[in-house]
């Protein structure tokens, strides 16, 4: 009697299959998608006399415009796509399957990060075309870089939301939830009260806008990023450990 042979596909192919399959569906749910360039696209438009104010300027419009993007890709569109494919079976299927737990996760992340890159180049063109904002080109690099710094505060505060909450309609109502409190801790960060300053500073929302304004100007770049940027790095790793703590493949 022979017995049957169980081939395991490669791991880059497993990655490469799971990456085709993520960027399908983000495709396919790109109208949701957009929502996420939406606001900071009304930033960047609405804003535009804020550009020549020296209280503001360039660094602040497209600082706050990308803060507010990342924050919608991390708790409107990770989260909900998580908690819909959790719903539906998919993570119990693929991880009863002999694949690598760890392509699976970074399968999403690595979408994810594609949402990061194409949110940061929307807003510096619409800063370039409408606002007429053009930054160095080392400004340009680092707020990059810096954006993936950023958009991993809000994953990883996504992943915790879906880590704690099972049923997919209350992430939703959650994930809007939180997303409309930040947009309201940075209305209050722009009063004119120091002390609502000082605090709004040191939320995720104030780190990571004041690391983004640094980097868009890096000869600007002082303790105060530097000690914001690691402050951004210790939310990153607190959401994203207990996210991964709570986290469950299956509903049931």
């Amino acid at each position: 009697m022979n017995q049957m042979e169980i081939t395991i596909p490669k791991t880059s192919a497993v990655l490469k299959a799971l990456l085709k399959a993520d960027y399908t569906t983000l495709w396919r749910n790109r109208r949701a998608n957009l929502m996420a360039l939406l606001v900071p696209m009304i930033i960047v438009f609405s804003w535009k006399s804020m550009v020549s104010m020296p209280m503001f300027g360039p660094a602040f419009v497209l600082s706050n415009a990308i803060t507010l993007g990342l924050v919608a890709i991390g708790l409107m569109g990770y989260t909900n796509s998580i908690a819909r494919d959790r719903d539906k079976g998919v993570f119990q299927r693929l991880r009863v399957s002999p694949l690598p737990l760890w392509t699976i996760m970074t399968s999403r992340l690595i979408v994810q990060l594609t949402m990061i890159m194409l949110l940061t180049l929307v807003v510096f063109i619409a800063g370039y075309q409408f606002d007429h904002i053009s930054m160095s080109l080392s400004g340009y690099i680092y707020t990059f870089l810096i954006s993936i710094v950023g958009g991993a505060v809000y994953l990883g505060l996504g992943q915790a939301i879906v880590g704690r909450i099972q049923n997919p309609e209350t992430v939703n109502s959650s994930a809007r939830l939180i997303y409309f409190a930040f947009i309201v801790v940075g209305m209050f960060g722009e009063l004119n009260v120091e002390y609502l300053k000082d605090i709004v500073n040191w939320t995720p929302y104030g780190t990571v806008k004041t690391i983004l304004a640094s980097s868009l100007e890096p000869s600007k770049w002082n303790n105060q990023a530097t000690n914001a940027l690691l402050l951004t790095l210790g939310y990153t790793v607190v959401f994203a450990t207990l996210g991964i703590k709570w986290f469950k493949w299956s509903t049931k």
